[in-house]
């Protein structure tokens, strides 16, 4: 699976957030500044076109809705994350995360 990039993540966190949305009502949750119409439209495309995301027609408008689950996502960047930056190792990873956060011991428990 391919990494979204920051503007792509945040389309789909709100489609997963809503469940189903049309292009306008994910423009209202954009953080600003909020990209033109068109900008919008052509991220949620391309996400189609990737497989992130599908359509439903309804009159003349597109009422788009994710094909894949945040949890799915989520486990395969952190897969690549684990396999690309930690040899594998889930022991480096969350070591890297105790030294890097400078989390306590409980905090980790």
């Amino acid at each position: 699976m391919i990494r979204l990039n920051h503007k792509e993540e945040e389309v789909m966190n709100i489609l997963w957030k809503l469940k189903k949305a049309f292009t306008k009502e994910v423009m209202e949750k954009i953080n600003p500044p909020v990209p033109p119409y068109n900008t919008v439209l052509s991220m949620i495309r391309k996400l189609e076109k990737e497989g992130f995301v599908d359509h439903k027609t309804i009159g003349k408008s597109h009422q788009y809705f994710p094909t894949i689950s945040k949890r799915h996502y989520q486990k395969s960047i952190l897969g690549h994350l684990l396999k690309d930056y930690f040899g594998g190792s889930p022991e480096k990873l969350m070591s890297f995360f105790i030294k890097e956060e400078k989390l306590t011991e409980e905090q980790v428990n």
